[in-house]
């Protein structure tokens, strides 16, 4: 079968004379790959945001309704089941969060951010602790949580986990409805 794009050796030599002394040119193009933002900025962006966002709920003015001795409260539309479960430690708390020694900002700041981690990690349930101290955070961290809508229900912590000096919180991260992440 013959090439049609094959040259006789009159026509490459005529060709190599008509071009005279030349040399190969080195590659020089440069090729840019595209500028990644890096992931981990990326991730910290995202944190930033889920913490704004669920600091957005927390009020100092409004007053929920809660009961006292022991601290208690379950959201309207919860089973009242779920929080005998919670007292009853059907629930253990996978995250941990120390209030001790923090202002009232920066404790509001860190809810959020468990909130925030609850959410991402799907994990239900949590413990705050608040210490005894001046009784400030006490009264206010159960305050901010019953604002939030992804909290279920929260009860006094059992002995093991604070007792009096902390909460066990339960949030909802199976319902669609609730989801604002």
């Amino acid at each position: 079968m013959p090439n049609k794009f094959k040259l006789e050796d009159e026509d490459i030599n005529l060709f190599k004379s008509s071009i005279g002394n030349t040399k190969q040119l080195k590659q020089d193009t440069v090729i840019h790959k595209p500028v990644k933002r890096s992931q981990k900025l990326i991730d910290n962006q995202k944190l930033q945001h889920e913490k704004v966002n669920n600091e957005f709920y927390f009020s100092d003015d409004y007053q929920p309704l809660l009961q006292e001795d022991p601290i208690r409260y379950i959201r309207e539309n919860t089973d009242n089941n779920e929080l005998k479960k919670l007292r009853r430690g059907f629930y253990s708390p996978e995250f941990f969060l120390d209030l001790h020694g923090l202002t009232q900002q920066e404790a509001k700041k860190e809810i959020a951010a468990l909130i925030a981690a609850c959410l991402r990690e799907n994990v239900n349930c949590a413990c705050i602790m608040y210490g005894h101290g001046k009784n400030i955070l006490k009264k206010q961290t159960p305050m901010w949580l019953a604002q939030h809508p992804h909290v279920m229900c929260f009860h006094q912590a059992p002995k093991e986990f604070g007792g009096n000096a902390a909460l066990l919180v339960l949030f909802d991260i199976n319902n669609p409805s609730v989801n604002l992440r």
